[in-house]
């Protein structure tokens, strides 16, 4: 034997979690580039209306400017006069035009070029935004000629700025509007953060620490999620995994309860194999006893004695395994359902009706065992239903078992006059261990026939809309074993 068979396997431990950015800490990150996206959405067009703004005052003041240069007599303005006009305006320089005639009204310290031009009257927002931003990076002090609409009937009016002012007054502007925006960015993302986090993460935290903590220990009901009175998806959620692990729970106590069950069963069935097997050999001893009536019974008892042991052999197979695959061929039903009505105790008790009406002739197309089994556990479970109602008349206690064929096809009907299927019961019905309320019932023998008809292709079901509860089955023919049978009448 291997160092492998002596010892058990032991499971690599796992590596240690990441650590990795939660929720909060993406909605964070998630949050500050969506502020910096809004600031920058409020300060393109603040700074480019700023501008225009700025420019527009200087013409403004540069009209009424033109107004007290043009009221002087003759034109003629002292130059200290003309100085503090061009200062107060913040220009070097104010002309005018009139018709076909350009007038300057005044300049102090013109350079030689202008730099730039500036029409407002046919600036756009686009223009504008360009525009503004060229001014705050330009460098040194260009000189600007703006040009804008004038008072009265002359075509317009041009003041000669220096850009370095503008560019000082845009950049204290800029400060103030960032430092105003940033602290309404700031409170109003740390609000929707702290909302988002109360909505949303939190809730979602607690379905992930449940979940957890679930699947650690999923059999215990202490680890079902509470659900909160929200309305909204994820009080959906969290009711949706409060059922599914509630439902969780339940089947895998049941499991648990199965697998115990299945263990007992076959250390209980290793030892009743083998009484069954000295009754067997005792049963052998009495077919040489002379007795008619032994003679009569004795071909029964071991008949019953060899189906125990078979099924003893195959105990638990409907969970472990498949049944065997069904030995068919063409029988008799009547021969079967008496020794049905044998096996179930039914021939000499008074307190019970049995009605047989079987098509005489009628044969089906089944493995004989199989067939007994499933009309076995349709008459006991009828026999348990009659059980439970009060003992009267025999006439009202009666168990029905009916026979014929529709073309192809075998049905067999079991009737009872009991208290019938409860509603809930019907739901899972030919589940194994789901009983329909009846004392003492184990759940599988609806199950075991519903297997083994399905095994032979056909169906079974309750009947609607009888007294008691009526139990259908249909088997239908192989079309091999219909055709053989078809010769055979032919020949015949």
């Amino acid at each position: 034997m291997s160092a492998t068979d002596d010892q058990p396997t032991l499971q690599a431990p796992r590596p240690p979690a990441q650590r990795r950015l939660g929720l909060s800490g993406k909605l964070l990150l998630l949050t500050i580039p969506l502020v910096m996206i809004a600031l920058l959405m409020i300060y393109v067009p603040s700074i480019a209306n700023f501008w225009t703004n700025r420019l527009n005052d200087r013409l403004a003041a540069a009209n009424t400017a033109a107004l007290v240069l043009d009221a002087a007599p003759l034109g003629m303005v002292p130059d200290s006069l003309a100085r503090q006009i061009l200062t107060s305006v913040g220009a070097r320089a104010v002309a005018i035009k009139m018709g076909q005639q350009r007038r300057l009204l005044a300049s102090a310290n013109l350079p030689a070029a202008i730099d730039r031009d500036i029409d407002m009257r046919t600036l756009t927002v686009w223009s504008a935004i360009v525009e503004s931003f060229e001014t705050m990076v330009d460098t040194g002090n260009q000189t600007i000629r703006v040009v804008g609409p004038a008072p009265g009937g002359a075509h317009f009016i041009e003041v000669v700025v220096d850009e370095k002012p503008l560019r000082l007054a845009m950049y204290r502007f800029s400060s103030n509007l960032l430092l105003v925006s940033l602290g309404i960015a700031m409170l109003a993302a740390g609000l929707v953060y702290l909302a988002l986090h109360y909505l949303f993460v939190r809730p979602m935290r607690r379905l992930t620490a449940n979940l957890v903590g679930f699947h650690e220990n999923p059999e215990s009901a202490a680890r079902i999620i509470v659900p909160s009175q929200r309305g909204d998806e994820i009080g959906v959620v969290e009711r949706e995994l409060s059922d599914m692990q509630r439902d969780l729970v339940s089947m895998l106590s049941q499991k648990s309860r199965l697998a115990a069950l299945g263990l007992a069963v076959s250390k209980i069935n290793h030892d009743l194999r083998n009484l069954l097997a000295s009754s067997q050999l005792l049963s052998d001893q009495l077919a040489s006893v002379p007795d008619p009536r032994v003679q009569r019974f004795a071909p029964k008892l071991m008949r019953s004695l060899e189906r125990a042991i078979d099924f003893c052999q195959s105990t638990l197979s409907y969970g472990r395994a498949q049944e065997a695959e069904p030995d068919r061929r063409m029988i008799q039903v009547e021969p079967v359902v008496t020794e049905v009505r044998e096996s179930a105790g039914l021939a000499a008790d008074a307190s019970i009706t049995w009605i047989n009406a079987i098509e005489r002739g009628l044969s089906i197309d089944a493995d004989p065992d199989q067939l007994f089994r499933v009309l076995l556990n349709l008459v006991r479970n009828a026999v348990q239903a009659l059980d439970n109602r009060p003992k009267g008349d025999a006439a009202t206690l009666q168990i029905r078992i009916t026979g014929r064929r529709e073309g192809s096809v075998a049905i067999i009907e079991v009737s009872d006059t009991g208290p019938g299927v409860p509603a809930k019961a019907r739901e899972h019905l030919f589940e194994a261990f789901q009983t329909s309320g009846r004392q003492g019932g184990s759940g599988l023998g609806l199950a075991i026939a519903a297997e083994l008809v399905r095994a032979h292709g056909g169906d079974i079901h309750l009947v609607e809309g009888t007294i008691g509860a009526t139990f259908r089955v249909s088997i239908p023919d192989r079309p091999v074993e219909l055709q053989s049978v078809r010769n055979e009448r032919a020949r015949a």
